[in-house]
Parts: structure tokens; sequence; C-alpha cells
């Protein structure tokens, strides 16, 4: 076979693999462990001997010394059983059989531990991305792990998302390596292939972020994802603004317009540095201020956006979006959200409201 089949081979293999996060271990590490397993066998079974050293027998001498029970240990977990120590008593023949045996075996595995290993790792791994599937439910789907797919798990992250609900799609290797350095679960493939999206358990996903490198790309993956899972909240990125209608129209609840959007944001860092300086600040998570969204407290229900402690900037009314200014709004009720300017953390003089505090 050429090096080019090879290749394509071991893509094939490895495309729509799930990778599950793990702490990473080094050569020496897995060498050093190895070796004080072997070296604890030994000791035990040395020590076993020992004990029971008058249910044995030397035919250089008769008696068996410490020495002589660490010779025996070595000859007799090594397979190489020279005969000149040998059990004579029916309670040392009965250790042999019970103990010593056994631990022959994991001597043995753990010479040859390298070819096992490599079988038991496949074995374990499989098991864990089954019992992974089986556990899998409302997690977020980040098809693309570029500039815009990293920024967006951050954003998640900082908003309190767990890293074991995200599931990062992406065709380049080198991508879901980065994400598996982060904790993130990712398999390696081409979205727009049911059969990888399948992969990463697209149809019990709650939320699916589709930033892919093209726009002809985002539609179909967001053509692939929404007929796998009508029910998924889809937000799409795409560069160009003539081709959002047609990701809405192809399933997508909300589209980016990246590069729109950074255009908008260099205008007005001519026009207005300070509104750009805002602007980026709301955009920004973690630090500063942010825009969030929660649900209105009992004890403002009744108030207007205008009376709340917080700059409200939009009401959320049974699925209609309200800027704060609509007359329709009137007082807030019970089941409104609202999307506030809040800082992104707590402060002494501006405390940080979230939906835990309506619970």
């Amino acid at each position: 076979m050429s090096l080019q089949s090879s290749a394509h081979a071991a893509a094939a293999e490895a495309a729509g693999t799930v990778v599950l996060p793990k702490p990473p271990r080094s050569p020496a590490e897995l060498i050093g462990a190895r070796v004080a397993i072997a070296m604890v066998v030994l000791i035990a079974v040395s020590l076993i001997v020992y004990a029971d050293r008058d249910g044995y027998t030397d035919n250089a001498d008769g008696a068996v010394s410490l020495l002589d029970a660490f010779y025996y240990a070595t000859v007799s977990l090594s397979t190489t059983g020279y005969g000149d120590i040998a059990p004579v008593t029916p309670q040392a023949r009965l250790v042999n059989i019970l103990i010593i045996t056994p631990l022959r075996i994991l001597f043995l595995i753990v010479l040859v531990g390298t070819t096992l290993e490599a079988l038991t790792s496949r074995s374990r791994e499989a098991w864990k991305v089954t019992r992974w599937r089986r556990t899998l439910q409302d997690h977020t789907v980040v098809i693309g792990f570029g500039v815009k797919g990293r920024a967006a798990v951050r954003t998640l992250l900082i908003n309190d998302t767990p890293r074991s609900s995200i599931v990062v799609v992406d065709p380049d290797a080198t991508n879901t390596a980065d994400a598996i350095e982060q904790g993130l679960v990712s398999v390696v493939g081409d979205a727009t292939r049911l059969e990888v999206l399948s992969r990463a358990g697209i149809e019990r996903a709650g939320q699916v972020i589709i930033c892919p490198q093209r726009d002809d790309t985002a539609v179909l993956v967001t053509l692939t994802a929404r007929s796998a899972n009508p029910k998924a909240h889809i937000v799409v990125s795409v560069r160009e603004e003539e081709n959002a209608p047609l990701l809405r129209s192809s399933g997508a609840d909300a589209v980016i317009t990246s590069s729109e959007s950074v255009g908008r944001l260099l205008g007005l860092a001519s026009v207005s540095p300070a509104l750009s300086t805002v602007l980026e600040d709301l955009l920004s998570s973690g630090h500063g201020m942010e825009v969030g969204e929660r649900r209105v407290l009992p004890r403002e229900e009744g108030r207007t956006p205008a009376q709340l402690d917080e700059p409200v900037l939009a009401v959320v009314r049974d699925g209609e979006i309200l800027p704060y200014y609509a007359p329709s709004i009137g007082h807030l009720t019970r089941g409104d959200r609202i999307v506030v300017a809040r800082p992104s953390e707590d402060l002494p003089w501006a405390r940080r409201v979230t939906d835990d505090d309506v619970d």
C-alpha cells in the first residue's frame, strides 16, 4: 500500500470518531507505572514464599533463605522454572495455585502490556463512549472550532455551561485535538454528513452552534442538523448578509453576520470611539459589562422596565422580543424575561442578578 493510500485510509478511519477528553500521561509515567506494578508483584511473591519457607525445598542445601525466595519468585514469575526450588507441602502447593499463579499471570500482563493495553484501551474507550452517549441530553454541539467556534465555547463556559455538555465537531484533527486539551468531547469529521452529526448526538441536542469557514458549508450543515433535530435551537455564523435569508429558510433560528457586524464596529470606531468601546465590552464575557437574559424577579413584577435597578434593553414575552421602549410592554408580569446590561461579576456596588435569584 502506498503512503498516499495509507494516509487516506487513516483519515477515513478517523472520520466521525468520538474522542473523549482524558488527562495526558507521558511515556515515562506509563513505563514507571508498569515497573512499579512488576516490582510490587515480585516482592509480594517473595515474601509469600519466605513466610512459608518450611514448605519449600532447595536442591542445593535444603533450606530456603530470603535470597532463595526472591530467586524463586523471579524464575517462577518469568515462567523459567528451573526446578531447583519447589513447594513440597500441600499448603505451599495450594498457595502456589491460588495466589502465586494469579500473580504470575498479572506479571506476564505487565510484561506484554503494550499489546494488551492497546487492545484494552480500545475496549475501554468504546465502553466510555457508549456510556457517554447514554447520558447525553440537551447538550450543545459546536460545529467548527476555528476562531469563532473557540470564542463561542469560551462564552458558553464563562456563562456556566458545563464542559461535559459541549461537543465539538470539526474536520481538522488539529482543531479537535485543541478542543480535547480544553476538556471537551470532540468528533473528527465532515459535519455535512448525518453520520458524523449523529456521533455527536445531534438528535438529542438542545443547541447547535454552526460556524464553519464557508457560507455554503454553513447552509449544508444547517439543513443536515435541522433534518436530524427539528426542535434544537440552531445559531449560524455567516460571512455575507445576502446568505442570511437562505440560512433562515434552511432551519436556522438565529443568523449572525460576521462581516457586517465587524464592519459596523469599524464604522462606529471611526465615528464614535467611546460607543465602539462600550459595545465591544458588552459583547465580551467574563470582565467589564455584559448583556444577559434572566427571568423577572417576584419583586419586579408590576414595575416598568425603567423602574428596575438594571438597565433593561428588551423584554421577551410569549416568545416575542420587545424593545424596552415598546408601549405594549406596560408592566412586567410573571413569566417575562428581560435582557439587561449588567456587570460580568458581582461587585459591592453592582450586584449581578441571574436566574438563580428567582428560585
